[in-house]
């Protein structure tokens, strides 16, 4: 039985397009490491229990070659990452230390597909959504906003969020980036500091905290001067005082700058109860947030990021795919594979906790009206010259998407891919004439088998004295990339049974572990000068 759905009055239908891969889930970074891949299972366990699926077309996404990640990330890198594996990790150790993989970044089996995953998703929604397929896109496997040109971070290897917006760019003259993960967002950031194609916008704990950058001064250098925006927090903001620095900050970013489409990094690890957070975000208070980025109405691409309690992460995840559908979630979780994970109260709410909030009035305010005088001071949008957008292969499987249509059986009534793409109509009251089609209702066993440095776990800079900006080198011009190939339809939709064959679930209910398994634009990092 589906979970309630709620319809939010006064809000224009959007057009959403939802990308999850079934095979995310089967990823595993190692015994007691804090990310989870499974997570996302989780919440696509939730959103499809709640029913979300007749409100959204859902995809499977290509996932990426190694030539789309080298738009952003240097060949040698991604090489190394395709290549890498725990049978041959000894023949990599000087690879290893050059590219910080080994640490906070573990090589685990199918590194490099759940990468090419994350990727996929970020740049094929990004693509849907500059040929006007969907207003909102979502992928809440990517948001891996820490990995660099040649380096990898903070469990982020591949830079996802870069690669999207490079997409973005084709099409748009300037991209605004916004996260509300609890770490600053310095891969994107880096990427795009001496550019003013990307505005990016960060709230983020600061102060002997991983990555240990996003200082209040740090605003861009060269033509990216202005263009990047930091917003330092202390332990423990409350939802009243992060709405009284979001808002605002986010209006006069839009009446400065007026992206034409938008970025949101939706790391969870900012709401309250996070094992590697400090912050005091409720659930609402956290999806607050896209409530008020999706208001402006522009093309707005959500991802995900940060979040180490796997059963918040679900909860806000799926609330706020609600929320990007038009619709607000019942309370009471419906029954799906994950369901004992949700004890006691089975209700999707985080709430926040009594814990002391370091952030003053004073301060909040103080650096609020800095870095109000810092937008403002952009002067108004940059220009950006016309030129002819550049012609790539997946533009034309997006003008016509049933180009293959020939190749499907002729004798099967509705093929996989409209099913998937099926938007129950307002008003229509019962699904019960597609019940069962697709795997839109799970009718499979849904029984669980039971069976080094200064890093983001350490939380701290543990005495290590300051840590100083990244050194920004010689900018590097890198044209928008190829996403060739259409959107193909999830695997297993609606069924997405915990169990893999040959491995079993740790049915810990605190930490389960999963089963192994078109302007030219200026971004730059560490690595050799590279022109695509």
């Amino acid at each position: 039985m589906s979970g309630t759905m709620i319809p939010i009055a006064g809000q224009p239908h959007q057009r959403v397009c939802y990308f999850f891969d079934s095979d995310i889930g089967g990823f595993h970074y190692g015994p007691g490491h804090p990310m989870k891949p499974t997570r996302i299972r989780m919440c696509h366990s939730l959103v499809m229990n709640y029913g979300l699926y007749k409100k959204m077309e859902i995809f499977r996404a290509k996932p990426a070659t190694k030539r789309e990640m080298t738009q952003f990330h240097s060949d040698e890198y991604v090489d190394f990452l395709s290549r890498i594996t725990p049978a041959n990790i000894g023949g990599f150790s000087k690879e290893q230390h050059k590219y910080s993989v080994g640490d906070d970044c573990p090589v685990f089996d199918g590194l490099f597909e759940y990468c090419s995953i994350s990727a996929g998703g970020s740049m094929e929604g990004a693509a849907r959504l500059s040929r006007d397929k969907c207003d909102i896109a979502i992928n809440w496997a990517g948001g891996l906003h820490h990995a660099k040109k040649s380096e990898a971070s903070g469990f982020c290897y591949v830079n996802d969020i870069v690669l999207g917006i490079l997409e973005l760019l084709r099409y748009h003259p300037r991209v605004l980036y916004i996260d509300i993960d609890i770490h600053h967002g310095d891969g994107v950031e880096e990427a795009f500091y001496t550019t003013d194609r990307v505005m990016t916008v960060s709230f983020h704990k600061y102060g002997e905290y991983f990555p240990g950058t996003g200082e209040l001064r740090d605003t861009g250098i060269g033509k990216g001067k202005g263009y990047a925006c930091n917003f330092p927090l202390r332990d423990g903001i409350t939802d009243q005082n992060y709405k009284t620095i979001f808002e605002p900050v986010i209006t006069e970013v839009m009446h400065s700058y007026k992206p034409s489409a938008v970025v949101l990094q939706c790391g969870t690890d900012s709401l309250s109860g996070d094992k590697l957070g400090c912050l005091n975000l409720s659930m609402r208070g956290h999806a607050s947030c896209v409530k008020f980025v999706k208001s402006f109405n522009l093309p707005l691409l959500l991802l995900g990021g940060g979040g180490y309690t796997m059963r918040n992460v679900a909860r806000a995840w799926a609330y706020e795919t609600g929320l990007a559908a038009g619709v607000e979630l019942g309370s009471e979780i419906p029954v799906n594979e994950y369901y004992e994970y949700f004890g006691p109260d089975y209700r999707l709410d985080v709430r926040s906790s009594n814990m002391n909030d370091l952030n003053s009035r004073e301060y909040l305010e103080r650096v609020k009206n800095i870095v109000l005088e810092n937008i403002r001071s952009i002067g108004g949008p940059p220009s950006v010259p016309l030129q002819e957008v550049p012609r790539l292969p997946h533009d034309q499987a997006m003008d016509d998407p049933n180009q293959d249509e020939d190749m499907e059986d002729p004798d099967v009534r509705r093929s996989q891919r409209d099913r998937d793409a099926h938007v129950q109509p307002e008003g229509e009251l019962s699904d019960s004439e597609d019940e069962g089609e697709g795997g839109r209702r799970n009718t499979k066993d849904r029984r669980v088998r039971i069976g080094s440095g200064f890093g983001i776990m350490d939380g701290m800079n543990r005495g290590k004295g300051p840590i100083h900006p990244f050194h920004i080198p010689a900018a590097v011009a890198a044209a928008a990339g190829d996403r060739s190939g259409t959107e193909t339809p999830t695997k297993e939709k609606g069924s997405t049974n915990a169990s893999v064959v040959g491995e079993e679930v740790a049915m810990d209910l605190d930490t389960p572990e999963p089963p192994l398994s078109t302007a030219p634009v200026v971004v730059h990092g560490e690595g050799a000068t590279k022109e695509n």
